[in-house]
């Protein structure tokens, strides 16, 4: 045997030498090693705090992720109720969805091995199927995540420069502004679900980020005919559920409008972009009562649907409440007069002048058309109930506010107190306060419990507004001359409250403060005024808590009278206004084409 041979033969026995060594290898499945750190496995979701927004299911390129509805959890204002199911047969671990999840929420584990003969098996609910998760990782925060959670700076004037004049606050964004801050929206929808009117916010955001702003009017005025006023002045709730709004600035969905609604800078340009499909006259009459927001609204998508509709509005302008009590450093006349205009080349008759009950008589409409819409808002104040009050100086909030906007002279002198926590409170001061007058705000409860508008109470600061928190008037003092001098007030703790509401305010006995004023201005609700309604229709259309009894059509209890806004709901805004018209006008459209 050859020296090669015998080596052949003797070489299988040198793996004996590997005896007593660990092996190189691991006992799968018993034995599995750690994942790197940052290792991409199976995704977990913080199911609580996850919105259901869809953002993850979006972006995934692979199609692996869809939004299903799951036990347990239940939708909210703010949460679609919906969480995501990730195909991990799909799935390439890219982490994308991770980087766009706004609320942070959803993550990659270091965990990475399941085996089945089951395809359905690999469907999970991230948190649900893995409820416990391992080695979570989450690979954004707020300074890394793909969305970009700051806010476009509104442009403002500064506080002591806007009390020398009437001119518009906020100054609105220029173009550029505009496209940036829209490209910050994730198209969720969310916003959509919680606006009473429902309008297509990502919709129209996304034709601004787009850079068209004519499609972005389209789209705006397919159910809104008012939104260059909801674009200054709305109260914005679909900001509040803004998904961007869980670890940054809600996406500014009041500014967008507003901007894109004013690059139609007149109203022959607003009706050449919208381009109003209006049909043939279908020979029935609608009469409405009121030319505020939800009368208007009703108005226009009744014209446009072919019906003869006439508006008869009490003041030499339309608009309501949008135009006689909101300031104009706000909402500009000129802003809301081209919305009116616009309306009423489309069709709409408006009779200036004529209050209802007293120029005419309801009846009278009622007959003379196939239905009635009554949009008569709330124009009555409640009173304080405090000794005194009937003196000379002494007055209404809302009437003030109305006075000023109808270009009526009023004397308050030098210092004014308003009472209440309102936006009509805030605005009467910050409007006082452009009349030279220092102004004081007395709220029976903290600030932060006031129902103003956050921003509106900080201008109100800004602009030199001294707030006195749990301050609760007793009396009104005057002179020899039955004119106000001073308002009396106590202070008050804030007591827990027994069902689990906000906490209430007591008064301190012997806290007692005296405050001297030249003015006195209450602002501490309104309530309505249905003294048109004469004869058989005061019992035929039933009024209860101080509003018309409607249904979810907005029709009262005469099947062939609507009513909508502040008079039929408690929201008490300009968009739940238009809303109630536009579901008016599709139920009065059913109720009449029925007939035919």
């Amino acid at each position: 045997m050859s020296f090669f041979d015998l080596k052949g033969t003797l070489k299988p026995l040198t793996a004996l030498k590997q005896f007593g060594r660990k092996p190189h290898t691991i006992e799968f499945p018993k034995v599995s090693l750690e994942a790197a750190d940052r290792y991409r496995g199976f995704h977990y979701n913080e199911i609580d705090e996850c919105i259901g927004c869809g953002n993850c299911s979006t972006i995934c390129q692979n199609a692996a992720i869809d939004m299903i509805r799951v036990e347990g959890v239940e939708g909210t204002k703010g949460d679609s109720g919906l969480r995501p199911r990730v195909d991990n047969g799909r799935c390439c671990w890219c982490a994308l969805c991770v980087e766009v999840c706004p609320t942070g929420s959803l993550s990659l584990t270091t965990d990475y091995m399941y085996v089945s003969d089951d395809p359905d098996s690999f469907l999970w609910v991230p948190g649900i199927d893995n409820p416990e998760g391992k080695n979570n990782l989450s690979f954004t925060s707020a300074d890394t995540s793909l969305n970009d959670f700051n806010r476009i700076p509104m442009p403002e004037l500064e506080g002591m420069d806007r009390v020398k004049s009437f001119a518009e606050v906020v100054l609105g964004y220029n173009e550029e502004m505009a496209r940036a801050e829209a490209s910050r929206c994730i198209s969720c929808g969310l916003c959509t679900e919680v606006c009473p009117d429902h309008m297509h916010i990502p919709e129209y955001i996304n034709a601004i980020a787009s850079g068209n702003d004519e499609d972005a009017v389209r789209i705006i005025y397919d159910n809104n005919p008012l939104p260059e006023m909801c674009g200054k002045v709305c109260t914005r709730r679909c900001e509040d559920v803004c998904a961007i709004a869980t670890r940054g600035d809600a996406v500014a969905i009041r500014w967008l409008k507003r901007y894109a609604t004013e690059t139609a800078k007149t109203a022959d340009i607003t009706y050449e972009i919208v381009n109003p499909e209006i049909k043939e006259s279908n020979g029935y009459k609608v009469g409405i009562v009121g030319a505020g927001p939800s009368g208007l609204t009703a108005a226009y998508y009744l014209a446009l649907r072919g019906y003869d509709v006439t508006i008869y509005e009490a003041n030499a302008k339309a608009g309501g409440a949008t135009m006689y009590g909101i300031p104009k450093y706000r909402l500009p006349i000129e802003s809301l007069d081209k919305q009116i205009e616009y309306i009423e080349k489309i069709g709409v008759k408006i009779q200036y002048n004529t209050k209802v009950g007293k120029d005419i008589t309801f009846d009278k409409i009622y007959k003379e058309n196939d239905a009635v819409f009554m949009g008569v808002g709330f124009p009555k104040a409640w009173t304080l109930g405090i000794e005194g009050e009937d003196a000379k100086g002494s007055m209404q909030a809302v009437n003030y506010l109305y006075m000023i906007n109808a270009d009526e002279k009023v004397e308050i002198g030098d210092k004014v107190a308003v009472i209440g926590g309102g936006n009509v409170a805030i605005d009467a001061a910050r409007v006082a306060r452009r009349f030279g007058t220092e102004v004081t705000i007395l709220y029976r409860r903290r600030v932060q419990d006031m129902p103003a508008d956050w921003e509106e109470i900080e201008g109100a600061e800004d602009e030199g507004v001294h707030i006195v928190p749990q301050a609760i008037p007793i009396k009104v003092i005057t002179d020899k001359k039955g004119n106000v001098s001073a308002i009396e007030y106590l202070m008050a703790e804030m007591v827990p409250d027994e069902k689990g509401g906000r906490p209430k305010p007591v008064a301190i006995e012997g806290s007692n403060k005296v405050l001297e004023i030249t003015a006195l201005m209450g602002a501490i609700g309104q309530q309505g005024d249905y003294s048109f309604l004469e004869g058989n229709f005061a019992e035929k259309i039933k009024v209860e808590r101080g509003r018309f009894v409607v249904n979810d059509k907005q029709q009262t209890t005469d099947p062939k009278v609507f009513a909508g806004g502040d008079s039929a709901n408690r929201t008490a805004d300009a968009i739940s206004a238009i809303a109630d018209g536009l579901r008016a006008c599709k139920a009065i459209d059913e109720l009449l084409m029925k007939k035919q």
